[in-house]
């Protein structure tokens, strides 16, 4: 099992601009606007106990994503809020005044009209941008990358969109998205940043702090010692950096973890040089969500300064995630999470329970002390690979 391992310090005075965005206030805006739709209800956080017990630390959470608004995954809320940002300033709206409410009465399309949104996805992001398109009352278009899971491309057209599989990797997709939404007059709604293309990133990253702020919630009081998250171009965990990192009393050691086929937020870290790095390429992982070649700057940007350890792994580690949480120990409740989701997990789990892993666990500063945070960020939706991994 071939796992790579780079560490950043960072010291107590580093502060960023980005990061103020981050925090339980505009966390606690996203929720509201979430909560105005209908289909809202805050996701599980389940405690495995009896794991926890086995790994020998004080506790182990999971926040479960497949609950989220009925589409198996959390993306939907970046893409919502996102949405709803982008519409409620076409209406003059502040980020406190957008409600579902607000954006789908007959005053708000007679200014609008009705708008296109356009993506490029794996499958869990463009399920929420055409989900969210459809209830407000407008079109989506989605584009996935060669390979995508067919069951995912079904859904997301089952929510409304025009979508296709190209033959292109991620990252081409994302161009090719961009270059149709100038071409049409679309918008664009991604989680990657480049200059010029600032805002609407920065809104999925805020969105997203809505399970954030509901896992705080859940706790009651308790502070993780360690978090670990998995990450694609790093949008989602940069946004939970910050956001954990700015609300607890004492900043948890955060650990981010990518597969080894796309690692570029490992590549980053590890060159530690001031630039980002990507990989090209396939990137043929089953962890697929993750399977993203270049950098969010936005996310990088919070990173740098607030994820401690950094970890590039092969699909089994997130494998051992999936069948861990789908065979739960004990009388721990069952989390159903697909190759993204468990990848967190996956590895906390295997740096705690492999021998192999011993030195790693160590410079994590995992001990009978820690309290373990993760976020199962989608559930089965590739349910064939599921059952063959879980089975298997």
């Amino acid at each position: 099992m071939k796992i790579k391992y780079a560490h950043l310090d960072h010291p107590d005075s580093d502060r960023i601009k980005t990061e103020s965005i981050f925090n339980r206030e505009n966390a606690q805006r996203a929720r509201r606007f979430h909560s105005t739709f209908p289909q809202y209800e805050a996701t599980p956080l389940v405690s495995l106990s009896a794991l926890a017990d086995m790994a020998g630390v004080a506790s182990i959470h999971v926040k479960d994503e497949s609950f989220r608004f009925g589409l198996n995954a959390f993306k939907v809320l970046g893409g919502s809020y996102s949405i709803g940002r982008c519409i409620g300033e076409r209406l003059g709206l502040s980020a406190h005044e957008i409600t579902y409410d607000k954006l789908i009465s007959p005053e708000a399309f007679k200014k609008t009209g009705k708008l296109t949104f356009v993506t490029a996805t794996d499958g869990n992001h463009g399920r929420g941008v055409a989900w969210t398109a459809a209830r407000l009352g407008h079109d989506s278009v989605v584009y996935m990358p060669k390979g995508s899971a067919r069951e995912r491309l079904e859904n997301i057209r089952k929510e409304g969109a025009r979508a296709e599989i190209t033959d292109m990797n991620y990252d081409d997709a994302v161009r090719f998205a961009s270059s149709q939404a100038e071409k049409n007059g679309w918008i664009m709604v991604q989680d990657t940043a480049w200059e010029g293309y600032e805002n609407i990133p920065r809104w999925i990253m805020e969105g997203y702090m809505t399970m954030a702020l509901e896992a705080c919630e859940q706790l009651q009081g308790t502070e993780p010692t360690h978090i670990f998250l998995q990450a694609g171009v790093g949008a989602f965990t940069g946004s939970m950096a910050g956001f954990f990192s700015s609300v607890f009393s004492n900043k948890p050691v955060i650990t981010v973890v990518e597969p080894d086929k796309a690692d570029c937020i490992y590549r980053t870290a590890a060159a530690n040089d001031g630039r980002l790095h990507t990989v090209s390429g396939d990137m043929d992982s089953m962890m697929a969500g993750l399977c993203c070649g270049e950098p969010c700057s936005l996310g990088w940007e919070v990173l740098s300064r607030r994820a401690d350890h950094f970890i590039s792994m092969p699909d089994e580690i997130a494998a051992l995630g999936m069948r861990i949480l789908g065979n739960p120990a004990g009388n721990d409740s069952r989390v159903i999470s697909g190759e993204s989701g468990a990848a967190g997990l996956g590895f906390a789990a295997a740096v705690l329970m492999k021998e192999s892993l011993k030195d790693i666990k160590e410079k994590i500063g995992l001990n009978e002390d820690s309290r373990i945070l993760c976020i199962s960020t989608e559930g089965d939706t590739d349910r064939a690979n599921y059952r063959k991994v879980v089975w298997g």
